[in-house]
């Protein structure tokens, strides 16, 4: 997750995304990517696991997050969205999660969802997301 590295950012949008590569080994629909990219099971390498994990980097963070998710994602599970959100809030970031019922990774069964996910992207994005510097 780029914002626990840098400060850089005025705004972030995020949505499916693991934060917690344990709970993302255990809820998803291919878990042998976790023990392929971290070398084994969560009780083999749970350094490696922990170390990866954004959630023990959350105190990084500065930048306001806005979270989108599908309800229904086999691929990266929407409860790991909660913790960013819990997290987030807990150091005080401004922080908004939406989580869309019924979709699934690529949010894509009801059209209003994908109207409703870039609609509040622009508001937050209005809001937090432009400080008047050009970057070119």
């Amino acid at each position: 997750m780029v914002i626990s590295q840098t400060t850089r950012f005025n705004a972030a949008l995020f949505g499916a995304g693991a934060i917690e590569h344990i709970a993302d080994w255990g809820l998803t629909d291919i878990p042998h990517t976790s023990i392929y990219l971290f070398g084994g099971y969560p009780w083999q390498v749970p350094h490696r696991y922990q170390q990866e994990s954004a959630i023990f980097q959350l105190d990084k963070i500065r930048t306001p997050t806005h979270i989108v998710v599908p309800g229904n994602d086999i691929r990266v599970s929407h409860t790991e969205n909660y913790l960013l959100e819990r997290g987030l809030v807990a150091l005080g970031i401004p922080t908004k999660l939406i989580i869309l019922p019924g979709e699934c990774h690529l949010i894509e069964n009801n059209p209003w969802h994908e109207f409703i996910k870039i609609r509040e992207e622009i508001r937050w994005l209005q809001i937090y997301g432009y400080d008047g510097r050009t970057y070119f």
